[in-house]
């Protein structure tokens, strides 16, 4: 379970891991620069509210004006009232003209955040997409790999999926009749096939079960050959008491 735990997010094949890498940086690259066209292109939209927010600080400036001087007009005795208001009419349009300024800031600016973060999502959605789930599947497959990836029995099973999934002509190159070899315990074939496995999931055949399938193969062949003489003189016992039996006479 050690190896396990320590099973991290890159293949332990040097050619696959490069691969990861180079994908994982290239996503990274394309976020980040699908993050500063976002950016940009929302600086570029809020360029458009400048005009509105001018036009709405210029109009504060004046309706502050004109109601200091509507209080001036109040002042004067008799026809104050006339005097301010054409002064307070002039304050409420620009009032008018303030909130309507102040309203197309607003609609520019969450056009401007909108537009910004679409143009960063999209592209950067469609990749990963298609990355992310390869990733995660990676990760998953070589994980559970690892899991079963602790003795030689282990090995028939990676064996069993690399002739299920390998292509035929792939499976060919090792042996002329795999599933043969399979069912009869060729560890070399089995072997192989259980490296090509490993290798669609990134890892490597460990050597320590390298060499322990090895000896395996090795036991398992020199059994037989133990065992043949041994066959062969009990049959001759058998053929030789079976013809002493029937050359004895009867009494």
């Amino acid at each position: 379970m050690g190896s396990v735990a320590a099973m991290g997010i890159y293949a332990k094949r040097p050619g696959k891991m490069v691969g990861q890498i180079f994908g994982d940086g290239f996503v990274l690259l394309w976020t980040a620069g699908w993050a500063a066209v976002g950016i940009f292109v929302h600086r570029v939209i809020e360029v458009l509210a400048i005009p509105a927010r001018e036009t709405a600080e210029a109009a504060v400036r004046l309706a502050e004006n004109f109601r200091e001087a509507s209080g001036e007009a109040a002042k004067v005795p008799v026809a104050g009232e006339q005097l301010r208001r054409p002064f307070d009419a002039a304050s409420a349009t620009l009032g008018n003209l303030i909130t309507a300024a102040n309203d197309q800031v607003a609609s520019i600016e969450r056009l401007a955040l909108i537009v910004g973060w679409l143009v960063f999502l999209i592209p950067v959605t469609i990749v990963a997409a298609f990355w992310l789930p390869r990733r995660i599947r990676f990760y998953r497959q070589a994980r559970a790999s690892q899991v079963f990836l602790d003795a030689v029995p282990d090995l028939d099973l990676f064996a069993l999926r690399a002739m299920a999934a390998q292509p035929l002509y792939v499976l060919g190159e090792i042996s002329d009749d795999p599933v043969k070899a399979w069912r009869s315990g060729d560890r070399a074939v089995i072997n192989q096939l259980a490296e090509l496995e490993l290798r669609r999931n990134g890892l490597r055949l460990p050597d320590s079960l390298r060499a322990a399938s090895s000896e395996a193969s090795s036991g398992e062949h020199m059994t037989p050959e133990r065992g043949r003489p041994s066959l062969g003189v009990e049959n001759n016992d058998r053929t030789g008491s079976a013809i002493n039996s029937q050359s004895l006479p009867n009494d």
